[in-house]
């Protein structure tokens, strides 16, 4: 039976996650860490988090950083395992070019947390945010400024099956809209490696062959928004109706400035507890169906059926900043940096 967690506050999920395992890890409880791009904003707000959890549990936390390179992956993950780690997180540059090294983790014994990113190999915990429900946000808060005109969708790595979990969810949302042709679609590229300036060329691309025509785009993160961003500027087109999604504090600045239409925020502090504690909890000889908050869930491409945990992600437009603001994640000086007074959010004010 197909199942997923809807509606799960995220900080009382990992709270119930971490609470399993308090005081439960020693000093030789070994994490390995293995960052596909260390390089975006958001994966340092993770590792804080991560390691400020481990250091609570008398963990000890290693990492290695892939830099977008499937082959160095692999090679992190076989030294994270010689460096005597005991339990796996992997944020997978690749779902597929992964699996060589998830078996070889498997071979040893090690359990592996598929962090954020969907890796669909049996015995992998996946935990990460309701991916869908944020596509389904992106587009709710564009077609609530902009419900028809010609649309433009710019996505993630094709290499990454969030990408696709996001655009199903954004089509469940405009679909009928589309079909009605009250939407056009007229441009829909993936962006390698999520890259903001492989995004920037991808919209460039398609603003030349519109002759600008674009009324909307649902862009799938806050990394390929900003590369989106930037493109339009480059045009005076800036301010149309934008998406993006993890709170980066460029995007939220945008979202105050009116650059950006809205942030889907999804605390990366509670995903980092969260895979700390469930890393130790299988470290120690846990089954992850017996992880607190564990859920079947078989919806992935392949169909496999995985023990896992769904956090829930918040919409932030220029009428909620305040919620990132008041929640410690950013500073109001942050993101009210270079507003203009008249026409300011009332966060801003």
């Amino acid at each position: 039976m197909k199942r997923v967690v809807r509606g799960l506050a995220a900080g009382v999920l990992a709270a119930g996650v971490m609470g399993a395992v308090a005081g439960a890890a020693t000093a030789q409880t070994v994490v390995g860490v293995s960052w596909s791009n260390f390089q975006e904003e958001r994966w340092k707000t993770d590792e804080a988090a991560m390691k400020a959890e481990l250091e609570r549990l008398g963990a000890t936390y290693i990492s290695a950083d892939a830099q977008s390179s499937n082959e160095k992956q692999i090679a992190d993950i076989e030294g994270l395992i010689a460096r005597g780690a005991e339990a796996l997180i992997v944020l997978a540059q690749d779902a597929s070019a992964i699996v060589p090294g998830i078996s070889k983790a498997s071979a040893e014994g090690i359990p592996v947390v598929g962090y954020d990113r969907l890796i669909e190999v049996p015995g992998v915990f996946y935990l990460t945010f309701d991916n869908k429900e944020v596509g389904r946000i992106q587009a709710r808060e564009v077609f609530k400024v902009q419900p028809q005109g010609n649309y433009v969708f710019i996505k993630g790595s094709s290499a990454d099956p969030n990408a696709d979990f996001l655009h199903s969810g954004q089509l469940e949302v405009l679909d009928a809209a589309i079909k009605s042709g009250d939407i056009k679609v007229v441009g829909e590229q993936y962006t390698d490696a999520w890259l903001p300036e492989n995004a920037q060329k991808n919209m460039e691309q398609i603003l030349t062959a519109n002759d600008n025509k674009v009324d909307a785009v649902v862009a799938s993160n806050d990394g390929t928004a900003g590369g989106v961003v930037a493109a339009l500027t480059a045009q005076g087109m800036e301010g149309l109706p934008v998406s993006g999604q993890d709170g980066d504090h460029a995007a939220l600045n945008r979202v105050a400035k009116g650059l950006q239409t809205v942030s889907v925020w999804k605390d990366a502090r509670e995903l980092g507890k969260a895979a700390a504690s469930i890393a130790v909890e299988l470290a120690k000889g846990t089954a992850p169906d017996q992880v607190s908050g564990a859920t079947k869930w078989s919806d992935g491409p392949r169909g496999v059926t995985m023990d896992a945990i769904f956090l829930s992600p918040i919409p932030i437009t220029s009428e909620n900043l305040n919620v990132v603001i008041d929640a410690g994640w950013v500073g109001k000086d942050v993101v009210c940096q270079g507003v203009d007074a008249s026409s300011s959010p009332a966060a801003c004010k």
